[in-house]
């Protein structure tokens, strides 16, 4: 009987090839499915992960205005003589204090 089955398919009956492709696209659909279900589990974690890494460029770029802010407060001419005059008991040289000294070369 399977025989006889097999033969009348092999006769050129289009009706077992059609039935082995639906059966093919039966069973690819769900597969294609599952993979759209990964990929898009995957997407939507990397564009988390992008956001976040975002709101950190955002906050390192702040920290980095507030760091170059007080680098400004913190150089200035007058902060730097203040200091040396209140904590280092330094003063402004008097223009009889300074020396000059030359080195000639040989």
């Amino acid at each position: 009987m399977n025989l006889a089955f097999l033969r009348r398919y092999e006769d050129g009956n289009p009706s077992l090839k059609t039935h082995v492709i639906v059966y093919l696209f039966a069973l690819l659909i769900p597969v294609l499915l599952i993979i759209n279900a990964f990929q898009a589990d995957k997407f939507t974690k990397l564009r988390d992960e992008v956001e976040d890494m975002q709101k950190e460029q955002v906050e390192m770029v702040e920290k980095n205005r507030e760091l170059i802010s007080e680098i400004s407060v913190l150089s200035s001419s007058d902060r730097i003589e203040r200091i040396a005059e209140r904590d280092l008991g330094m003063h402004k040289a008097k223009k009889e204090e300074i020396v000059r000294v030359e080195i000639k070369s040989k």
